[in-house]
C-alpha cells in the first residue's frame, strides 16, 4: 500500500472516529462544570468553617467545661486539621458517601432524602405554573406590543418580581390565609399526604417563586418573537396572509426557543436554589428549612452537603439550557 493510500486510510479512520460536535460540546461543558463545582466545594467548605461558633461548645452549653469540650471535638473528628477533613469530605462525596449529621450522628443521607423530594415537587409545581405562564405572557406582549395590554402585562410582571420572596409571601399569607381563610398559611406535608392535598397546601408557596420568576422568562420570550418579526423571512410568511397568531406561534417561536429555553433553565435552577426564604416563611420541610436549621444548630456537614447539592443543581441546569439550546439551533455549534 502506498503512502498516499496510508494517508488517506488514516484520516478515514480519524473521521470515523471522531465525535459529533454537540458531543465534544456536551463533554467540554461537563469539564467546565466539574472544575466549577470543585471551586465551588472548597468555597463551600472553608467558608462554612469560618462561621463563628463551636459545636462542641454549643451542645454541652454552660455545663461543658474545656474537657468535655474536648473529648466531644475528637470524638465528632473537630479536632483535625481543616485540610484533612476537606480531603476527607471530598472523598466521600466522590464515593457517595455523605458523611453523618453532628446533632444525633445519623447518616445525612437518610435526613436528605424527603427533604430534597419535598423541595424538588415544590420547584416543579412552580415550574409548571410559571413556564406556561411566563411564554404566554410574553407571546401575548409581542404581538400586541406597545399596547396597553403590552404595558400592562411588563408593568405587572416588573411589579412582581421588585419584591422580595418573603415579602411576596407574607402578603399572600395575609390576603389568602388569614382575610380570605382559602389556603394554609404553614405548608406541613407529611408522607401519607394525597398529591391533590398537598398540591392545595403547596399553593402559596409555588405562587410565590411563581412570581418572582415570570418577569425574567416573559421578557425575553417577548424580546426574542419581536426581534425575529422584523426579519425578512417572518415578513413573508405575513405577505401570504397567515394570521397574526399563527405567524408568532407556528413560525416566530420555534427560532426563537434557543434564548427563551436558556432563560427558563436559568429561572427553574433558581426554583431550586432559591427556595430558602419561601420553605422558611411557610415553614415547609425541604433543603432550604434544613439548610437553615443547619446553620443555627453548627451542623456543618448538614451545611455543606445542602450547599453542595444547591450547586450541583445550578450547573447540571445550565449545562442542559446549553445542550437545549443547541439542539433548537443548530447553528450555535459554528458561531461566526
Amino acid at each position: 500500500m502506498s503512502a498516499a493510500e496510508d494517508g488517506k486510510a488514516g484520516a478515514e479512520t480519524r473521521r470515523a472516529f471522531r465525535m459529533p460536535p454537540i458531543l465534544v460540546m456536551v463533554a467540554r461543558r461537563l469539564a467546565i462544570g466539574v472544575v466549577t463545582l470543585f471551586v465551588v466545594s472548597l468555597i463551600i467548605f472553608f467558608g462554612v468553617e469560618l462561621l463563628p461558633g463551636d459545636f462542641a461548645a454549643a451542645v454541652l452549653g454552660q455545663s461543658g467545661t474545656p474537657e468535655t469540650v474536648a473529648a466531644l471535638r475528637s470524638r465528632l473528628g473537630l479536632d483535625v486539621p481543616a485540610h484533612i477533613r476537606y480531603l476527607n469530605w471530598l472523598g466521600g462525596l466522590l464515593q457517595g458517601d455523605l458523611g453523618y449529621s453532628l446533632s444525633g450522628e445519623i447518616r445525612i443521607a437518610d435526613i436528605l432524602g424527603t427533604r430534597l423530594f419535598n423541595t424538588m415537587f415544590l420547584a416543579g409545581y412552580a415550574a409548571v405554573i410559571a413556564v406556561p405562564l411566563a411564554v404566554g405572557l410574553g407571546i401575548v406582549a409581542a404581538l400586541y406590543r406597545n399596547s396597553i395590554l403590552d404595558r400592562v402585562i411588563s408593568t405587572a410582571t416588573l411589579g412582581a418580581i421588585s419584591f422580595p420572596e418573603f415579602f411576596v409571601s407574607y402578603v399572600l399569607v395575609l390576603v389568602f390565609a388569614i382575610e380570605l381563610g382559602w389556603f394554609p398559611s404553614l405548608s406541613q406535608v407529611s408522607a401519607g399526604m394525597g398529591f391533590g392535598e398537598r398540591l392545595y397546601v403547596l399553593f402559596l408557596p409555588a405562587i410565590t417563586l411563581t412570581m418572582c420568576t415570570t418577569a425574567h422568562m416573559m421578557r425575553m420570550t417577548r424580546a426574542a418573537i419581536i426581534n425575529l418579526l422584523s426579519t425578512p423571512y417572518i415578513e413573508m410568511v405575513r405577505l401570504k396572509g397567515i394570521t397574526p397568531w399563527r405567524v408568532v406561534v407556528q413560525h416566530a417561536l420555534p427560532n426563537a426557543l434557543a434564548p427563551i429555553i436558556n432563560v427558563i433553565a436559568v429561572n427553574i435552577a433558581y426554583l431550586i436554589v432559591g427556595v430558602v426564604l419561601v420553605e422558611v416563611v411557610f415553614v415547609y420541610p425541604g433543603l432550604g428549612q434544613l439548610l437553615v436549621d443547619s446553620v443555627s444548630k453548627r451542623d456543618l456537614p448538614v451545611v455543606q452537603v445542602a450547599s453542595m447539592i444547591f450547586a450541583a443543581a445550578y450547573i447540571l441546569l445550565n449545562l442542559l439550557a446549553d445542550v437545549l439550546s443547541i439542539v433548537s439551533n443548530p447553528r450555535l455549534l459554528h458561531p461566526r
